[in-house]
């Protein structure tokens, strides 16, 4: 068979070549959701610089993640045509020029198109990993490389957020995406000399037809679509809960600074945990788990409402671990319940995921604008009591 004959080619754990694609990946991961995330606790600081509303200077965050998401609907067939390795570095590679060329915008307008171009040329790893991964390695190192390469998601979230608040206190917002584009730029060079080549890669035929019957027969299957609505609403709420609190601490009485915004986002740390834990959780349980992690998602959101700052960072713990698990639960249900194309089905989840993060400020921003942060939660339990009976249906259908 043709697999079997390809199967003694592929990379075996332990090897050279298995820690070198593990650590490129890593790698491309730090560069790709650093990059992403770096602007998250400026944004007070882009609002202040620009002269522009809190809802404008979100849209440079926000619009990255609508084209990222988008972006995964072409990424995803293109890689199958042509290969996994040549598209990651490239676009790795216009990360970097692009982050680099922000450093010199000299209005609101360029920084927000040089971002939006961006969020394109990031959607190529998400689209080509894990596959890229299938295509290399022997199945008994599969399971430890996709593991080291969500890690570096998390790390790379964190990390970027954690760098780009540390540099702009210290050295301004220019500083940031010189040193972000610099740095994204030789991991880049270091990841096109790691990166083995796939070796079980076969390039499929590009045909409009069936890639839209396809994605039509996963987007009507019931199993599927509850599971792609909770993904993109759980995102909605979590990620743009980050956006408006730093609006909320930067100001009175806690006026914290850019550095100190960005340590907010090492409670993503407790979605680690939470993420590795899902795996423990049976196939037959999987409901239940997701609805425990809406529901401490739920509590995490009510602790906020405090003025005290240890209370507030203690809810964002929350939010996280729970966001996390359901996530990572909704995440397998999906690879689990396709019937065919699992890799389309995987890359139509994300795609919901990542323009739920970019629908969410356009939500909750009226929430704010009417009542700041308390409306802003009670706009997020509107969202997460639907997902609790997006799970009650899954449930009943299975």
């Amino acid at each position: 068979m043709p697999g079997e004959a390809s199967a003694p080619d592929l990379i075996a754990r332990g090897t050279p070549a298995f820690r070198r694609a593990s650590l490129a990946l890593v790698l491309a991961s730090l560069v790709v959701f650093g990059n992403l995330y770096v602007i998250h606790p400026l944004l007070p600081l882009i609002s202040q610089q620009y002269q522009v509303s809190t809802l404008q200077a979100s849209n440079a965050f926000t619009l990255t993640s609508l084209t990222l998401g988008l972006s995964l609907l072409l990424h995803g067939p293109l890689s199958d045509a042509f290969g996994r390795r040549a598209p990651l570095i490239i676009g790795m590679a216009v990360t970097a020029l692009l982050t680099l060329g922000m450093a010199f915008a000299g209005s609101f307008t360029t920084l927000v198109w040089l971002r939006a171009a961006l969020g394109i040329a990031l959607g190529v790893l998400p689209a080509t990993a894990i596959a890229y991964l299938g295509d290399s390695l022997q199945r008994t190192a599969l399971v430890s490389a996709v593991g080291l390469y969500i890690g570096g998601n998390t790390i790379g979230g964190a990390g970027g957020r954690l760098l780009g608040g540390f540099i702009a206190d210290h050295f301004g917002l220019q500083a940031v995406f010189l040193i972000v584009g610099s740095g994204s730029l030789l991991c880049t060079l270091a990841v096109a000399l790691m990166l083995p080549a796939a070796r079980a890669f076969r390039p499929q035929r590009l045909s409009l037809g069936s890639i839209l019957g396809t994605f039509a027969s996963h987007l009507s299957n019931r199993a599927l679509l509850p599971a792609y609505l909770i993904g993109g609403l759980n995102f909605m709420v979590f990620i743009n809960l980050y956006t408006f609190i730093t609006f909320r601490l930067s100001a009175e009485p806690w006026q914290l600074g850019a550095g100190s915004l960005g340590l907010l986002f090492l409670t993503y740390l407790a979605g680690t945990l939470s993420a590795s834990l899902s795996g423990r959780v049976g196939t037959a349980r999987a409901t239940q788990g997701m609805a425990w992690g809406i529901l401490l998602f739920m509590v995490g959101c009510l602790v906020t409402l405090t003025d005290q700052l240890w209370l507030i960072i203690a809810g964002l713990i929350c939010n996280a671990f729970g966001f996390f698990l359901t996530h990572s639960l909704a995440n397998s249900w999906v690879n689990q319940h396709a019937a065919h194309g699992k890799a389309s089905a995987s890359s139509l989840y994300s795609v919901f995921y990542y323009l739920g993060a970019a629908v969410g400020l356009y939500y909750l921003a009226p929430f704010w604008r009417f009542a700041g942060w308390p409306a802003v939660v009670a706009g997020s339990l509107l969202i997460l009591v639907l997902n609790l009976a997006l799970i009650i249906y899954m449930r009943r259908g299975r």
